[in-house]
């Protein structure tokens, strides 16, 4: 095993994605929808540039201070910045579950209709 591998389990992002990067993809969105650049939102933050760069790429993970600080010189606070995130990882669990879903199909008297065809029902 290389210096670069780890022994622990990985996991495809695409599954369930990686909280550090939803967080950085919610600071990075917001920081663009303001026409704003890295290093003016890492000084306002009192953080380095290529830190602040590699939490957006979800290459680091971001203390609560940090992200609170990356958060405040972006005009939200870190509540704000949580329910974002939590709000993406919902969406992603919702792609991600496959719908539980039973069809029944009902031929014959008072179910085939006047063109014989079968009544679909669909349950979740």
């Amino acid at each position: 095993m290389s210096s670069h591998e780890t022994s622990g389990p990985r996991f495809a992002t695409a599954q369930e994605p990686l909280w550090r990067h939803v967080v950085g993809d919610v600071l990075r969105r917001r920081r663009r929808a303001q026409g704003r650049t890295l290093q003016d939102v890492a000084d306002v933050a009192g953080i380095s540039m290529p830190y602040l760069s590699e939490v957006e790429r979800g290459r680091k993970e971001a203390s609560s201070e940090m992200l609170a600080a990356a958060a405040g010189a972006l005009g939200l606070g870190l509540s704000d910045v949580l329910a974002l995130a939590q709000g993406e990882l919902a969406r992603a669990a919702r792609l991600r579950r496959p719908l539980s879903v039973t069809a029944v199909t009902t031929l014959g008297a008072g179910g085939g209709g006047a063109q014989g065809r079968g009544t679909v029902c669909l349950a979740a």
